[in-house]
């Protein structure tokens, strides 16, 4: 399945507890369809004290989340969008808003 999210994109959660928000996708999961958006899906995980966190203790964390529970926001028009795809003349597959119909990477 081709993946229509990538790393960096803007991206609106359409249901659960954390509807409605927006963030940028941190990392994309491709073998489990999931990706980790910036500052969504929080959890807090009981850390032992290693090299990295040396105090140890709760952290909170982003947790991947479904891609069916994402939808794109088009840079240009500024609205959740689905995306199409579009082959230019230079033989490049690009993505394309299906609202405004423009080119977004």
């Amino acid at each position: 399945m081709s993946l229509r999210v990538k790393k960096g994109d803007n991206v609106v959660i359409l249901w659960g507890k954390d509807k409605d928000k927006k963030g940028r996708v941190i990392s994309v999961l491709p073998k489990k369809e999931k990706v980790i958006v910036e500052g969504v899906n929080l959890i807090k995980k009981h850390q032992k004290p290693t090299r990295k966190y040396p105090q140890g203790g709760i952290i909170e964390k982003e947790n991947p989340i479904p891609l069916c529970k994402v939808m794109l926001i088009c840079p240009k028009c500024e609205k959740p969008t689905r995306i199409g795809a579009n082959i230019l003349e230079d033989g490049r597959k690009v993505r394309v808003c299906k609202k405004c119909k423009e080119v977004i990477d």
